[in-house]
C-alpha cells in the first residue's frame, strides 16, 4: 500500500511561516529551517518586549513627572508622596501628559499639594 502524506497541509503549514518571515534578510524569509527559527525567536521577541514595553513606559513618565516637579521646587519622591498623602487620584500616565501638554493644570496640581 502506498504511504499517504497530507501534503496539502503541511505545505500550508509551512507557507503560514514563510509568510511571517517575509522582509526578512537573505535565507531568514525563504530557507524552511531558517525562517522557522526567526519566526519563533520573534514570537520570543515579541512576548518579552510586550512587558518591556510597560517597564519603559514607566519609567519615561516618571522621568516626565519629575522634571515637571522640579521647577515647581519639588522633587518626584516628595510630589508623589504629597499626593498620596492628599489622596489624589491620578496615575502616572496622566501625570506625565498633563506635565508635558498642560503645565497650567500640573501646576495647579503641584500647588493644591504644597
Amino acid at each position: 500500500m502506498p504511504r499517504s502524506v497530507n501534503h496539502v497541509a503541511s505545505r500550508a503549514r509551512r507557507k503560514k511561516i514563510l509568510k511571517q518571515t517575509r522582509g526578512n534578510f537573505l535565507s531568514r524569509k525563504n530557507v524552511w529551517t531558517v525562517a522557522k527559527n526567526t519566526y519563533e525567536k520573534g514570537l520570543t521577541y515579541a512576548y518579552r518586549d510586550r512587558k518591556a514595553k510597560k517597564r519603559n513606559f514607566r519609567a519615561l513618565w516618571i522621568m516626565r513627572i519629575n522634571a515637571a516637579a522640579r521647577q515647581h521646587g519639588l522633587n518626584y519622591s516628595q510630589f508623589m508622596g504629597k499626593l498620596a498623602a492628599k489622596n489624589v487620584g491620578l496615575n502616572r500616565k496622566v501625570l506625565a501628559d498633563l506635565a508635558m501638554n498642560n503645565p497650567k493644570a500640573f501646576e495647579a496640581i503641584v500647588n493644591s499639594v504644597k
